[in-house]
């Protein structure tokens, strides 16, 4: 599907952090069949835009050296738009969160802020100007869904309900407790509990969903090209297959084959 606009509260952009961009171009062009459009962003430093039909769907950067001294390994970020980056920050600290990066502007592109809930997670917001964020959704090799795992949450459903205005609708996936997000009426993402078998130095975390036509031929795509299946394919009854695949640099993302597709 071909977006010309997202609304705000919508998850807009996935963007990889990565400690080789070149490698994991090849490794997406392989799983999502993704082209690379690398941009200068500064004297040394690129920007890779991954597109499909000519159209940005996501993006890669190299971990910053703050970000490899504290340890962040690689891993997705996920964007949400905003009317209003400033107030969002200011909003997401009244509401127990924290700002990690204030709003700043990112050229003539768009105006972000990098933030925390008070779970632990981390994600940024997307003030858009002339870059609104992925221009492809809910199609094969573009963004599908965007799911939260947290060890509390009731706490985070409070502050992205109030933050963003979504709503949000408990069920349950397999026995499991789940909640699902909507802005403006549409389901965009979910959230579940971490199970307690996670190792306690892993953190509250966003992850990106990846529509596929194929999970089990896409799953096996990934390993080829030296990534790792950590959840196999495995069935949604009356939603769809999905896995959850480590690239070959380390960061986490999931396949997704809808059931009506």
């Amino acid at each position: 599907m071909e977006l010309n606009s997202l609304p705000p509260g919508s998850f807009c952009w996935p963007e990889l952090g990565t400690t080789d961009p070149k490698a994991a171009a090849g490794f997406y062009r392989t799983v999502f069949g993704w082209d690379v459009d690398v941009q200068p962003i500064g004297p040394t430093e690129t920007y890779s835009m991954f597109k499909m039909r000519g159209r940005e769907v996501a993006a890669a950067y190299t971990l910053r050296d703050q970000e490899r001294q504290y340890g962040v390994p690689p891993h997705w970020n996920t964007y949400v738009s905003v009317e209003n980056a400033d107030a969002a920050a200011k909003r997401a600290q009244e509401l127990g969160g924290k700002v990690l990066a204030p709003p700043f502007d990112v050229m003539d592109a768009g105006r972000m802020a990098v933030l925390q809930d008070p779970t632990g997670a981390t994600f940024q917001v997307w003030q858009p100007k002339g870059h609104i964020g992925t221009r492809l959704q809910r199609e094969p090799g573009a963004l599908c869904w965007t799911e939260l795992a947290t060890r509390d949450t009731r706490k985070a459903e409070t502050f992205y309900t109030q933050l963003f205005g979504w709503n949000a609708k408990l069920g349950t996936d397999g026995g499991v407790e789940y909640t699902e997000f909507s802005a403006g009426g549409s389901p965009s993402g979910g959230m579940m509990a971490m199970p307690s078998q996670v190792p306690s130095q892993v953190p509250a975390h966003w992850t990106p969903y990846f529509q596929v036509t194929d999970c089990d031929a896409s799953a096996a795509k990934a390993t080829s090209a030296g990534g790792k299946t950590i959840v196999p394919p495995t069935d949604i009854p009356k939603v769809g297959r999905f896995a959850m695949i480590q690239d070959a640099q380390g960061a986490m993302f999931a396949i997704f084959k809808p059931s009506n597709t």
